[in-house]
């Protein structure tokens, strides 16, 4: 009851904060509506971030460790870890190509050449030529650095830095020291477990105290600094993405429950509404992390899949972010006048499902990626500018989708392992 009534507060929250903020944005200008933006709305909800950012590194750690020694066969691990990769970058590819079929059916830039004159271009081009100047960006890496740097040269150095990939590395090494010593490991396993124990009460705690109010301020604000005004000026392409994301979200996750796992889609969504929403509000997968792995682990999810798979898919899947992609590079081919041929379609696809390995689950990376893609089909990556607007709204629902799908492939590889323990 405690649950299903703090699911209910979150969603609350939710719409209030979407209603307060898109009020808040009509008058963003007064000093009234920017005083409450910048010392409540921002204050408080940073703050909920802050608290939630405070677990991600060590829950990814014991978590990642736990689930290694709990699935307890190298050779399960494998399986397990194989068919998480394969779900991953299959649902991006998939992602994708919804996204940039729509868009080439829709046309959300024809017509709206002007854009490429707007300020807004010649602002972003300001700030790309500034990071060029600087270290390369993580974007600019090759896939030999990117291999690379999946192995950390000092761990704890990683958790300090947060990179993600590094941590999950080191975490599966200490899981099979520990899987491979059994009984001699023992004293440490146990400490892991308490642990994990500890961190799962004090994210328990920091949501029933901080979730709604956290919630309504991280929306609010949002919604203050880029509401109503940024649908307006970019109406059919916020349509179009969020089109694709709701395609992907019932008909690629929804099927993959039904149809795969086995169970039902409606229950599975209704159990993960408090991580979904902890996403849309924080714009970020690793924020999300702790809360969507209980979420899961409620809905009756393996415990030692839920650990592995869900971390994992918080660094490397980014279905949501691949279909912002896929809409953004067709509606800046089209303001620009160019025509994208089917081999550079092919070429957004490829390069999308590839970056999205090893991009941090923060918030705004996926401008990061897009750039990539914009220069990899010749397009100007300083076009970005324009979408800048009404990003941080969609960056709040392709993270939703992002987690959704993490969930629903830890769902789906439970599952079919519960049937195979059944068969068995």
């Amino acid at each position: 009851m405690k649950s299903k009534k703090l699911t209910i507060n979150i969603v609350i929250a939710l719409v209030a904060g979407i209603i307060i903020g898109s009020i808040g944005d009509i008058y963003a200008d007064t000093s009234l509506v920017k005083g409450v933006d910048q010392y409540f709305f921002n204050t408080v909800g940073q703050i909920f971030l802050n608290l939630i950012f405070m677990l991600v590194v060590p829950v990814v750690f014991v978590s990642i460790v736990l689930g290694v020694v709990g699935v307890g066969d190298p050779k399960l691990l494998g399986g397990i870890g194989l068919k998480t990769l394969v779900f991953f970058l299959c649902t991006t590819a998939i992602a994708i190509t919804i996204a940039i079929v729509l868009a080439l059916i829709v046309k959300p830039g024809a017509g709206h050449s002007d854009l490429m004159k707007s300020t807004e271009v010649a602002s972003y081009q300001k700030t790309l030529d500034k990071q060029s100047e600087g270290a390369e960006a993580p974007a600019n890496q090759t896939f030999d650095q990117t291999l690379i740097n999946l192995f950390p040269k000092n761990p704890i150095e990683s958790m300090t830095q947060g990179n993600m990939l590094q941590v999950i590395t080191f975490s599966i090494f200490i899981g099979i020291g520990m899987m491979v010593l059994g009984d001699k490991a023992l004293i440490v396993r146990q400490f892991f477990e308490q642990f994990n124990e500890i961190l799962m009460y004090i994210i328990s705690m920091i949501m029933r105290v901080f979730a709604p109010i956290g919630t309504f301020c991280l929306v609010a604000h949002a919604f203050t600094g880029a509401g109503l005004g940024a649908i307006k000026q970019l109406g059919l392409y916020f349509i179009v993405v969020l089109a694709a994301l709701i395609l992907h979200f019932f008909l690629i996750y929804g099927g993959t429950i039904k149809f795969i796992a086995k169970d039902s889609p409606i229950k599975f969504f209704k159990g993960f509404i408090p991580a979904i929403t902890i996403g849309f509000g924080g714009s970020s997968s690793n924020a999300a992390l702790p809360v969507s792995m209980e979420c899961t682990k409620k809905m009756g999810v393996r415990p030692a899949i839920a650990s592995f798979v869900q971390p994992l898919g918080a660094t490397i899947n980014m279905d949501g972010t691949a279909i912002m992609q896929g809409v953004a590079t067709v509606f800046i081919a089209q303001i620009s006048g160019a025509q994208l041929t089917i081999l550079q379609i092919l070429t957004v696809i490829v390069i999308a499902v590839i970056a999205s390995i090893g991009t941090a689950g923060v918030p705004g990376v996926g401008l990061i990626m897009l750039a990539m893609v914009l220069t990899a089909v010749d397009l100007n990556p300083a076009a970005i500018g324009i979408i800048i607007g009404i990003d941080r709204l969609l960056d709040m629902t392709r993270t939703a989708v992002n987690i959704t799908g993490d969930a629903a492939c830890a769902f789906m590889i439970s599952k079919q392992e519960d049937r195979k323990a059944v068969s068995s």
